[in-house]
């Protein structure tokens, strides 16, 4: 698959979605002066809402997309609309936003009783608040997916598609892969991969990409020094893993060893 005018357009539209809400929901962060108890709700009253309106154009492009895709490779129509109640808010990790939201403040103060400066601290709870931000934009693209292709007999199976000039060793191995259309996709935090629409008439199978696969095992090797495609000699589940979180799903995530960098781990069009 290549991208596509409308990928393109789809991609560069949540992107920018992105660009605002974590820029907003960071100045909150910052400008609060202070980070004790009582600010907490201070920042929620400003936070939530972007995010919770973040999430949703995330969910309506999103929803927007997959109906016209859906009518380029089945040639039908789908339902197309999106509950928000079911891909936004709680049911992202069917935990309270207030609570996931208050965590930043909690990495500052254990990171302050451990002895760290407050500036450590503060760095800390804003890349905690960080990361949960994108998990979120990115949960409420996941879960649209899952709801609208639901109402699309004419798709069976998603595969992710890469977009960026370089792309984490993690994504690569994910875009190797077909998966149930019933399944949420693998993420990270950050992810920008779009989530492509298999006919149910054509199974691609589980690998869809060999050579890609194969290249990506040998930048194992050359970066790790071994690599062992049976999982014999290296167990790849502790380099490269998908498991699954309590609140937010299946995740891509690094066990023990990392690659040293980017060009570790590009792969060259």
């Amino acid at each position: 698959m290549t991208l596509t005018r409308l990928d393109r357009q789809y991609g560069t539209a949540v992107r920018g979605v992105w660009t605002s809400v974590l820029g907003r929901v960071g100045r909150s962060w910052t400008d609060l002066g202070s980070w004790r108890g009582e600010d907490v709700d201070r920042f929620q009253r400003k936070a939530l809402p972007v995010m919770l309106a973040g999430q949703r154009r995330v969910a309506s492009l999103t929803a927007t997309y997959l109906e016209t895709l859906y009518r380029e490779i089945a040639d039908e129509r789908s339902r197309g609309d999106v509950d928000f109640d079911k891909v936004t808010g709680r049911a992202l990790r069917d935990v309270d936003p207030e609570e996931v939201y208050e965590r930043p403040f909690k990495e500052v103060w254990t990171a302050l009783s451990n002895g760290e400066s407050l500036d450590v601290a503060l760095e800390r709870g804003a890349h905690r608040l960080d990361t949960i931000a994108k998990t979120d934009l990115q949960l409420a693209r996941t879960h649209t997916v899952r709801e609208v292709t639901a109402d699309q007999p004419g798709v069976e199976y998603t595969v992710r598609e890469l977009q960026g000039e370089y792309d984490c060793a993690l994504c690569m191995i994910a875009s190797t892969q077909r998966y149930h259309k019933k399944d949420l996709a693998p993420i990270h935090p950050g992810c920008d991969c779009l989530v492509k629409t298999v006919r149910s008439d054509y199974d691609p199978g589980q690998v869809i990409d060999e050579d890609r696969l194969d290249r990506i095992h040998d930048l194992v090797e050359e970066a790790l020094g071994k690599s062992d495609r049976g999982g014999r000699a290296v167990d790849y589940r502790k380099i490269i893993i998908a498991r699954d979180h309590g609140e937010i799903g299946p995740v891509l995530g690094y066990r023990g060893q990392r690659f040293t960098g980017p060009d570790d781990i590009h792969l060259p069009t």
